[in-house]
Parts: C-alpha cells; sequence; structure tokens
C-alpha cells in the first residue's frame, strides 16, 4: 500500500532534473514561510526560548530558501562568454551563504540561552506551542523525503544543503516539544533556555559542515578517492592504453569535470590514437553522465613536466 502511493506519487512529480531542483526549492521557500508565521505565533503566546529559537531558525530558512531557489535558477544556466565552464557553482556559494546564515542563528540562540539561564523566564500556552510544533515535524518530513528523491535523481548541492538543515530541524522541533511539555508539568524554568542552547550547537555543527562542502567545491576539491580510482579503471582497461597521467577532477553544481593525459603507443596515427580517446570518452560519459571529459593523448615512455611530479613534491594540504 505504502509503495503504491509513493509511486503515485513520483508519478506525478516532474522527471525532468532541471525541474525538480526549481520545485524542490520552491517548496522549501513555502515550507519556511508557513512554518515562520506559525512560530512567531507560537513565540509570543508561549515566551519560550525554544521557540524563539526555532522561529528565528525558520526565518533564517526564508532567506536561505530564497538564496537556493535564485541559485538553481542561475547554476541551470548555460555556459556563456564570460562563464564557459558554466554556472554551476552558484549552488556551493548558496551553501556557503546558508551556513553563514545557520552560525549567526546559533550564535543568537546561545546568547539568548545565557541570558535566560540568569534569569529564568515562565513558559506559557503551552498547548499552542506543542501543537504547532508538531505541525512543523509533519511537513518537515513531507519536505525532506521529496528532497532526498531531488537529491537522488539530480545531485544537487544547494538541494542537499537545504535538506541537512530541515532534517537538523526535526530534531529540533522534537526538542521544543520535551521542552515545552517538561516546563509546564515539571517546573524546570532552566530546561526552556537549556534546549536552546543545545540547539544552537547542533546548528552551528550543521553549518560547518555545510559550509565545509561548499568551501572544497569552491576550492575545486578532487572527487572522492573511489571515483577518482574508477575513472582510472575505465581509462586503463582500453587494450591500446599504456599508461595515463595528470588526472585533475573537480565539480561545480551537478557537473563533475575530468581531465587526463592518456598515454598510447607513440607510432600510432594521429586518427587511431583519436578513435581511443573517443571511445574512453564514451564510456566515461556513460558512468559519469553530467561530467565534462578533456583528455589528452600522449605517446607511452615520454618524460616531461607533469602535474603529478609538481604535486608529488608540493606540501600536502589539509583535506
Amino acid at each position: 500500500m505504502t509503495a503504491a502511493w509513493g509511486g503515485r506519487m513520483r508519478s506525478l512529480l516532474p522527471s525532468d532534473p532541471a525541474m525538480l531542483r526549481r520545485f524542490a526549492a520552491g517548496a522549501s521557500l513555502c515550507l519556511a514561510t508557513t512554518l515562520a508565521l506559525l512560530k512567531l505565533g507560537a513565540a509570543v503566546a508561549t515566551g519560550s526560548l525554544a521557540v524563539l529559537s526555532s522561529l528565528i531558525d525558520s526565518m533564517a530558512d526564508i532567506v536561505a530558501s530564497a538564496i537556493t531557489f535564485v541559485s538553481v535558477q542561475i547554476a541551470q544556466l548555460p555556459p556563456d562568454r564570460g562563464h564557459r565552464f558554466g554556472h554551476g557553482k552558484a549552488e556551493s556559494l548558496s551553501a556557503l551563504a546558508q551556513a553563514a546564515l545557520v552560525a549567526g542563528t546559533a550564535t543568537f540562540v546561545l546568547i539568548d540561552a545565557a541570558r535566560r539561564l540568569a534569569s529564568p523566564e515562565p513558559v506559557r500556552a503551552t498547548t499552542l506551542g506543542v501543537v504547532v510544533m508538531t505541525f512543523a515535524i509533519v511537513a518537515t518530513l513531507l519536505l525532506v523525503a521529496f528532497q532526498n528523491h531531488v537529491i537522488r535523481h539530480t545531485g544537487s548541492q544547494a538541494i542537499r544543503a537545504d535538506s541537512v538543515h530541515y532534517r537538523a530541524d526535526l530534531l529540533t522541533n522534537l526538542s521544543i516539544i520535551a521542552s515545552l511539555l517538561l516546563t509546564q508539568r515539571l517546573g524546570w524554568l532552566w530546561l526552556d533556555p537549556v534546549i536552546g542552547a543545545l540547539i544552537a550547537g547542533y546548528l552551528a555543527w550543521n553549518a560547518y559542515r555545510i559550509g565545509c562542502d561548499a568551501v572544497h567545491v569552491l576550492m575545486d576539491h578532487e572527487l572522492p578517492a573511489a571515483t577518482r580510482q574508477r575513472i582510472k579503471d575505465i581509462v586503463l582497461a582500453h587494450p591500446e592504453v599504456r599508461g595515463l597521467h595528470d588526472l585533475r577532477t573537480r565539480e561545480a553544481g551537478t557537473t563533475q569535470f575530468i581531465e587526463l593525459h592518456v598515454e598510447v603507443d607513440g607510432a600510432m596515427s594521429v586518427g587511431a590514437a583519436h578513435d581511443i580517446t573517443d571511445a574512453i570518452e564514451a564510456e566515461l560519459f556513460t558512468a559519469f553522465p553530467a561530467a565534462e571529459v578533456i583528455l589528452h593523448q600522449e605517446p607511452a615512455g615520454v618524460e616531461d613536466v607533469r602535474l603529478d611530479h609538481r604535486i608529488a613534491r608540493a606540501p600536502t594540504a589539509a583535506g
């Protein structure tokens, strides 16, 4: 029953990756706006720092989701004269902006939590707060499930960063419900600011993770070792290839860039060498459909100045 319902729901979604990313970004923006309005009312009614921290997080979500929505549009623009590698890094810039917003939110909540611990304040209208946070949990679960579907089909970094944030919101909202109920029933006024501070710490950790991923892409960090090994295996599996060197990889948005030198028999004609690289490119495109591949043919056994040699002599960088 559940599988059938899931299949019907997936059939209603757009199949084009670009449309999926735009749809996910729009859904995120709509949810963030709705939850911010509901939490505003709950924060005023309850006076809870935990609810207030969630409200501030949702307000940051609105800005972050708006940035994601715009960045997804920009990232899908084709290459032009000023951006011949495309616009994919717009998604990484969006993720970095989200990390900054989340970190700012966490800092604000930590400051207010310290103030509340010094001067505890009572929490009011807990029933309203619990209802609002329960609605937020259900709505966020639906959004995260949809985002996971989009990430699987598109690999969008901006949507992935947005999804990490909303998954953190799920834990946040559950913590807030616990805070409201325990504060009301046990009179533990200190619990509300403590929960708020824990939420802030969790937000800061997620900001760090999102920011690191974005910086890696913006700094043209190599693709994972397993991916690089897969590229090497595909190239070296060709019977006419004698070796390879100067493999360079990076990622921008949903596009992977693969560049390497292929070593072939020096007596081979240019046309034959070209046919070999065409065949290798076709295999790489099959394995990495969204990749940009650049192959350079080179006679085997030639000793020249190589990137691999320069990297071997260079100090090892972090990451």
